[in-house]
């Protein structure tokens, strides 16, 4: 997980928004970590509720992603999250 993070974090780098690739394999990463199970098949698109991901381990992995990105989702804005891509609109709209 930590190398998704170091390609885009520290020196000039640092100052700029993290690709849409990079927050997806951030996704895949976070969530094979803390689920135990590989997620590095998923895509945008991918429903969450498909991934068997209980409701604890989605607010584990968005926990996660808000240390890693020092971002945070208000619990009202993932209430309507249904998509990987739905989650990381949600993530890029904090990034700024």
């Amino acid at each position: 997980m930590r190398d998704a993070m170091q390609r885009w974090q520290g020196g000039e780098a640092a100052k700029k928004r993290p690709s849409r690739f990079e927050l997806l394999t951030l996704f895949r990463e976070t969530a094979t970590e803390v689920v135990e199970k590989d997620f590095h098949h998923v895509i945008e698109a991918s429903a969450i509720g498909d991934l068997a991901i209980d409701s604890l381990g989605i607010l584990e992995i968005v926990g996660s992603l808000e240390r890693q990105l020092r971002i945070q989702i208000p619990d009202e804005r993932l209430a309507g999250v249904q998509t990987i891509r739905d989650l990381l609109d949600e993530v890029e709209k904090r990034l700024g």
